[in-house]
């Protein structure tokens, strides 16, 4: 049975998740691919992309809401187990897109990825009918602004990669909005892609009289996050073209696309007229002169 490629596009809430589907299924359209974007949020009632398989067809977080009087997170999570019980209904949607690749549009709450394990088990389901996935963890470039807030992320990101058993690419956006905040960011861009020495923030929270108290746990989750040593991140602006065509060319490796498809002439031809023979450092280095981080 062929492989059916896909992307699962996850993050806290205003990331940007519903934008990147939106400009990557451009851009990898523009390759000659036949993209399909579906919608897995039971709350996202607008969408800036054409949507072919939306879940809001079965359950919305409104209906679960009236008819099983819970609040908003409560809704959200029975929609979505409710969307694994109803798998087989999930699944005919998607088998009426034949040779298309697909980029699952997730909800934003967090603890679906972290510990709940509905989303989990329809990730399973979908490999075990022939999908070869990815996940994309969106992280907001904010983040890198306040030490307590970046660690947060790491956590959050470590925990989600450990629960969700898939091959990650974790992608920092809206790094074109970094300028606005440069004063406030005590390091430079690649410090915060690569996750290099964290005992640096350790240094910068102990200087908050808020958290200076914690350092004995701030000290203990640094190093849980520096000894599992599987964090870096890829920096994204969706206008920028070259890091999208970054973002696309790790996702495509990470979920064997570029073993399995026929394209790989095209992407080299798009590769060098885009990117041209940078290694990732040079290419790093220009991104950070360019975003002003």
């Amino acid at each position: 049975m062929p492989l059916i490629f896909g992307q699962l596009v996850i993050g806290p809430p205003g990331s940007g998740k519903s934008t990147y589907c939106k400009k990557m299924s451009e851009h990898l359209g523009k390759l000659g691919r036949k993209v399909i974007v579906v919608n897995i949020d039971p709350a996202n009632d607008t969408l800036p992309y054409e949507c072919k398989v939306n879940v809001a067809e079965l359950i919305t977080v409104e209906d679960a809401m009236i008819h099983k009087q819970l609040g908003p997170n409560g809704g959200l999570l029975y929609s979505i187990e409710y969307l694994e019980k109803n798998f087989n209904w999930f699944l005919g949607k998607l088998n009426f897109f034949k040779n298309h690749y697909f980029i699952f549009d997730c909800p934003g709450q967090v603890e679906l990825y972290s510990h709940h394990n509905s989303m989990k088990g329809i990730m399973q389901k979908l490999q075990a009918a022939g999908f070869s996935l990815c996940a994309v963890c969106l992280v907001d470039s904010h983040y890198c602004s306040d030490p307590g807030k970046f660690i947060s992320a790491l956590l959050l990101t470590l925990s989600t990669m450990l629960h969700m058993e898939l091959p990650h690419v974790n992608v920092l956006s809206k790094i074109d909005l970094m300028a606005s905040f440069s004063d406030k960011l005590p390091f430079g861009l690649d410090y915060y892609t690569e996750v290099l020495d964290l005992n640096y923030i350790l240094e910068y929270l102990q200087s908050d009289k808020l958290t200076a108290k914690y350092k004995k746990f701030n000290s203990a989750i640094i190093g849980m996050i520096e000894n599992y040593s599987l964090i870096s991140f890829l920096p994204l602006n969706v206008e920028d073209t070259k890091t999208l065509i970054k973002v696309h060319q790790a996702v495509d490796k990470a979920n064997g696309y570029i073993y399995a498809a026929g394209e790989e002439r095209s992407v080299q031809s798009l590769l060098a007229c885009a990117v041209g023979a940078q290694t990732d450092q040079e290419w790093l280095g220009e991104s950070q002169d360019k975003y002003g981080a």
